[in-house]
């Protein structure tokens, strides 16, 4: 479990969506804690939104990212409680074609650590569709640095060994009929 620096580093195209009622470009710490994690591991930000928490907004919002060949990783933040507006994994669950269920797995592991029980509160997921990924993080600015720092830094880092997501990045659309 360690980069391997004779690889070469890839880095991916990540978009960045808050969802949330109430946040806007200057009070969103989470999306802006991604976006600066990521951009300082090296990876490229292709945009950062703020949609409503209304499943209908937060599934366009995905939709496009997916159909954009320029996103190879969407991350949420916000939406993931038990409350009624949280609809975040409701909304992943009408997209995502295939489920990482390690990611929420692990995700509450890591979290144990800092909020103890209160991580079971939280429904944080993950999952691919079309070939791109998705996660789905908690709003709290504590989870997004756990999220990325425990697992999205090594598993979006191409050196990162014995594997990582990188690497699965151009057989995860190998089902899709080849155009003749």
């Amino acid at each position: 479990m360690a980069i391997d620096e004779s690889l070469e580093f890839v880095p991916c195209h990540l978009a960045v969506i808050t969802v949330s009622d109430s946040r806007t470009d200057l009070n969103d710490s989470s999306g802006r804690l991604l976006v600066e994690r990521a951009r300082a591991a090296g990876h490229t930000i292709v945009a950062k939104v703020i949609v409503k928490d209304e499943r209908a907004a937060i599934v366009a919002a995905l939709r496009g990212f997916i159909d954009d060949a320029n996103v190879d990783v969407v991350l949420t933040t916000g939406g993931t409680g038990l409350t009624g507006r949280d609809v975040t994994p409701e909304a992943f669950a009408e997209v995502c074609e295939k489920e990482i269920p390690g990611f929420g797995e692990l995700f509450r592991w890591l979290s144990y650590a800092s909020i103890g029980t209160s991580t079971i509160q939280s429904r944080a997921t993950a999952g691919v569709a079309r070939g791109t990924y998705l996660f789905a993080l908690p709003g709290s600015t504590g989870a997004c640095k756990d999220a990325w720092d425990g697992i999205l830094k090594s598993q979006l880092d191409s050196r990162h060994r014995p594997c990582n997501f990188v690497e699965l990045m151009p057989r995860l659309r190998e089902d899709e009929p080849v155009n003749p």
